[in-house]
C-alpha cells in the first residue's frame, strides 16, 4: 500500500489570508493599525495569522484523515491507531453519530411547541356568490346599500395575512414530550459509548488475531527448519549405513506436511488482516504496515472480583434505563391528551380589490378544546403506552441480568486463559529439552526415527498451544475490560 501524505496547508491558508485581506479594504487605506501591503511588518503579520489558522485547520484534518493516512504508511501500526481509525471510519460508529444528531434535532422539535407558529399567506379570489361577494366588499370597506346584493356580479379580492397561534395550556403535554426527547438523546449518547466499548474490543481482538497468525507462521517456520535439520542428519546416517531409507522417507513426508502447514499459516495472516480491516471499517492496514509478532512480557494475572456491580457503569445499562424513562414520559404525555387545552390565535389582514388600496383588519381570540369522547381511542392509546413502559422497564432489567452474565463469563475466560498460559509455558521448555535429547540419541543411533518425529511434532504442537494461549489471554483481558465498560473513553 502506498504511503498517503497530507498536503502542506500552510501556503494555501496564507494565500487565502492574503487575498481576503486584500479584498476587505482598498490597499491604499491599510495604514496605522494594519501594516501596509508589501512591507516587512505586513509580511510578518500575515505569516503569524495564517500560520495559526493553518495549524488549527491542519489539526482538525489530522483528527480524521491523518489517522488513516498513518495506517497506510509503511510504518508498523499500533493498536491505538487502529482503534482511533475504527471509531472514525467504522460504519456502525458513523451510524451512531447520525442517530445522536437525529435525537438532538428531535429535542429541538419538541421544544418548538413552546413557541408560536407564524404564517404568511396571500390569496387572490373572484366570485359572484352573493354572501362571499358581500363580505369581500365589507373587508375592502367598499360595501354599499345601493348595490344589488342578490346579483353582485364578479367581485375580486386580494388578501394578504399574517397569522399566529400558540398553545397556552396543555396539561403538561409539551413538557413530557420535551423530556422524552431529551432522555432519548441521552440514551443515544449512551448507546454510542456502548458501541465504542464494543468496537474497541473487536478491533483489539482482530489486532491480536493478526499477531497470533504471524506467530503461528514463525512456529511453522521453526518446525520446517527443525525437520530440515533432521532430514540432513538422517541422510548422513544413511550414507554412513547406520540408518535405513525408510527413516529418510518418513522425515521427508513429515517435512512436506510441515511446509503445507506453513502455507496455511501464511494464508491465515491474510485472513486475519482482512478481519482487522473489517473491524476498522475500511481497507487501511496493509502487509507492509503490520506490527511484528513478538511476545512481550508475560501478562499479569487477571483480577477477578466476586462482586458483579461493575456492570452498573456499563453504557448499555444506562441506555436501557434512559429508554425506559423516556417511554414513561411518553406514557404520561399520552395520558394528558384527554385533558382540555387552551390556545390563542390572531391575524392581521389586508384586503383589496385588484388595483385598489388595501384595507387593514385584524382578528384575535382564544379557544379551549376538550375531547370528551373519542371512540375509546384515547383510553386505548394510554393503555398501550403503559404496556410499552412496562416492557421497557423489563428490558432494562434483562439488560442488567445479561451484563452480569457477560461479566462473569469474561472473568472465567480470563482466568482460564491465564491458567492455560502457565501450563503451556512450562510444557514448551519440557518439549524443547525432550527434542534435544531425542535428537542427540538419534545421532548416536540410540533412538529410531519414530521417536524423533514424535518429539518434533510434540514441540510444534506445544509451541502452537503456547502461542494460542498467550494471545487468547490478551484478548480475554480486553474482553474483561469490555465487560466492565472500561474501553469506552
Amino acid at each position: 500500500m502506498k504511503t498517503r501524505t497530507l498536503p502542506n496547508l500552510g501556503n494555501f491558508f496564507q494565500a487565502l489570508e492574503n487575498f481576503g485581506l486584500f479584498l476587505s479594504k482598498p490597499w491604499k487605506k491599510h495604514t496605522g493599525a494594519f501594516p501596509i501591503l508589501g512591507t516587512p511588518a505586513y509580511a510578518k503579520t500575515i505569516a503569524t495569522r495564517s500560520a495559526g489558522r493553518a495549524t488549527r485547520h491542519h489539526g482538525r484534518l489530522l483528527s480524521g484523515a491523518a489517522a488513516l493516512a498513518l495506517l497506510g504508511s509503511a510504518q508498523a501500526v499500533t493498536l491505538d491507531e487502529c482503534v482511533r481509525a475504527a471509531l472514525e471510519a467504522n460504519p456502525d460508529a458513523l451510524a451512531a453519530e447520525a442517530r445522536i444528531l437525529a435525537a438532538r434535532e428531535a429535542v429541538k422539535q419538541a421544544t418548538s411547541a413552546y413557541f408560536p407558529t407564524v404564517t404568511l399567506s396571500s390569496t387572490l379570489a373572484r366570485t359572484d356568490n352573493a354572501p362571499q361577494a358581500f363580505f369581500m366588499q365589507l373587508n375592502q370597506r367598499d360595501a354599499s346599500m345601493q348595490n344589488d346584493f342578490n346579483h353582485p356580479g364578479n367581485v375580486d379580492n386580494w388578501r394578504n395575512s399574517v397569522g399566529a397561534k400558540i398553545r397556552l395550556l396543555d396539561a403538561g403535554q409539551r413538557g413530557f414530550q420535551r423530556d422524552a426527547a431529551k432522555l432519548g438523546a441521552q440514551a443515544e449518547g449512551a448507546a454510542k459509548r456502548a458501541l465504542d466499548n464494543e468496537l474497541t474490543h473487536q478491533v483489539t481482538r482482530a489486532f491480536y488475531g493478526v499477531l497470533q497468525a504471524q506467530a503461528f507462521v514463525q512456529v511453522r517456520k521453526e518446525s520446517v527448519e527443525t525437520l530440515t535439520e533432521s532430514s540432513r542428519v538422517a541422510n548422513e546416517r544413511l550414507r554412513a549405513g547406520s540408518a535405513s531409507k525408510s527413516d529418510v522417507l518418513n522425515i521427508e513426508v513429515r517435512l512436506a506436511e510441515a511446509r503445507e502447514d506453513l502455507i496455511r499459516a501464511q494464508h491465515g495472516v491474510q485472513l486475519a488482516l482482512a478481519a482487522l480491516n473489517t473491524a476498522i471499517g475500511r481497507e487501511v492496514v496493509g502487509e507492509t504496515a503490520l506490527p511484528q509478532a513478538a511476545k512481550q512480557a508475560a501478562p499479569r494475572a487477571p483480577l477477578i472480583e466476586k462482586n458483579l456491580d461493575a456492570v452498573e457503569g456499563r453504557a448499555e445499562l444506562e441506555a436501557a434505563r434512559l429508554a425506559a424513562q423516556a417511554q414513561e414520559k411518553v406514557q404520561r404525555k399520552t395520558e394528558r391528551e384527554n385533558w382540555p387545552t387552551i390556545s390563542a390565535f390572531g391575524s392581521a389582514d389586508w384586503d383589496s380589490a385588484v388595483n385598489a388600496d388595501f384595507q387593514q383588519s385584524y382578528f384575535v381570540g382564544a379557544v379551549a378544546e376538550w375531547d370528551i369522547f373519542t371512540g375509546f381511542r384515547q383510553s386505548g392509546a394510554a393503555a398501550e403506552q403503559k404496556a410499552r413502559t412496562a416492557a421497557a422497564k423489563a428490558a432494562a432489567q434483562k439488560a442488567l441480568n445479561n451484563l452480569r452474565l457477560d461479566l462473569k463469563q469474561a472473568q472465567l475466560e480470563a482466568r482460564e486463559a491465564w491458567e492455560r498460559l502457565n501450563v503451556t509455558q512450562q510444557s514448551v521448555a519440557s518439549a524443547e529439552e525432550a527434542l534435544r535429547i531425542t535428537r542427540e540419541r538419534y545421532r548416536q543411533g540410540a533412538a529410531d526415527v519414530t521417536e524423533l518425529l514424535t518429539a518434533q511434532v510434540g514441540l510444534t504442537a506445544t509451541r502452537s498451544r503456547d502461542t494460542a494461549a498467550y494471545y487468547d489471554l490478551l484478548v480475554a483481558q480486553s474482553n474483561l475490560k469490555r465487560a466492565r465498560g472500561e474501553l469506552a473513553k
